[in-house]
């Protein structure tokens, strides 16, 4: 399958001479990769897209996933490689709806490592602010794990009058927009996730030490992993930032002062608001994005008022760096 956006610039295919950011050779069957243009990403469909930047985010219209044909799932998931961050408006899905959409673009995880979710299907994660569910941290799904997500796809349940804006940021556009020589000093290094700072507490004494099933095994304990600091997107061959404050503890075989000094710079550098495109919610809304070159926040604004959000991961892969 051949995918072309309108008026799209492309990237590099082995012909082209390399910049910061070329892929080593083709990426697709046609050797090239769609940036976002201005109109609409089509795969034999067309789409009614509103993009959010130059460079990434966009809204498709028009399009009901739950009765959307194959060719229409198959163009979703290439905009989603596109474009990082895909919002649908007037959606109604239950859970089963979410999941079998879901499934349609790619294998599903359970709904977390090691989170109880309650009376909800296993592939659901529910983050309830009513316990002690918010996301108030910039963060990549699940990097604390040897294969992260692929992606995930979000829908609000409960929504407060107002507040609770998700934000998300351009790892790829962030890497780019560093200087050479940074560049060149990020992209042989590895970091340490850790999952313990934010969840080892709870499998340990709120679920016995016997979390939930990740790739095949069930979690028993949240051993730190190492992850690339800059990985290299498995479809398109691009570079991208893989940090992130929430779950990267400490980057490998440097100081602590200068693993601070590093993460710190990339992490101000991330979240720059060149970098950043934000989704109000609405009852309705499906938003789906790429973990691979994406980190995202929701906002901590809506008081005692409730939240709830249902959440789906696609199967990932172990990242890979330059």
């Amino acid at each position: 399958m051949s995918v072309t956006t309108r008026n799209a610039d492309t990237v590099a295919g082995p012909n082209t001479p390399a910049g910061p950011n070329t892929p080593a050779g083709p990426v697709t069957p046609a050797g090239t990769v769609p940036i976002p243009g201005r109109a609409a990403v089509s795969s034999g469909v067309e789409f009614d897209i509103d993009e959010f930047g130059p460079r990434f985010g966009a809204e498709i219209r028009g399009v009901d996933v739950a009765s959307a044909s194959d060719d229409q799932v198959r163009a979703i998931r290439a905009a989603l490689v596109a474009y990082k961050v895909i919002v649908f408006r007037g959606q109604s899905l239950d859970d089963g709806a979410h999941i079998e959409f879901g499934r349609r673009l790619g294998e599903l995880t359970y709904g977390h490592p090691v989170w109880n979710s309650g009376e909800v299907p296993a592939e659901v994660y529910s983050l309830d602010s009513a316990d002690n569910g918010f996301a108030d941290v910039w963060h990549t799904d699940v990097t604390f794990m040897e294969r992260p997500p692929l992606g995930s796809i979000l829908r609000p349940v409960i929504l407060p009058r107002n507040g609770g804006d998700t934000s998300w940021a351009d790892a790829e556009l962030a890497y780019e927009s560093l200087s050479a020589p940074v560049r060149g000093l990020i992209d042989g290094l590895t970091a340490v996730h850790d999952g313990n700072r934010e969840f080892g507490y709870y499998l340990k004494n709120r679920r016995g030490g016997r979390g939930n099933l990740w790739d095949g095994k069930e979690v028993t304990e949240l051993v730190p992993v190492r992850h690339p600091v800059v990985r290299v997107h498995p479809e398109t061959g691009r570079r991208s930032l893989f940090v992130n404050p929430g779950f990267t503890s400490h980057i490998d075989g440097v100081s602590e002062a200068e693993s601070r000094g590093i993460l710190d710079l990339l992490y101000a550098h991330l979240t720059k608001p060149e970098h950043i495109v934000r989704h109000r919610w609405r009852l309705g809304d499906l938003v789906l994005w790429d973990n691979r070159n994406t980190a995202h926040y929701a906002n901590r604004d809506y008081g005692d008022a409730r939240r709830v959000m249902h959440r789906i991961t696609l199967r990932g892969d172990a990242p890979v760096g330059p």
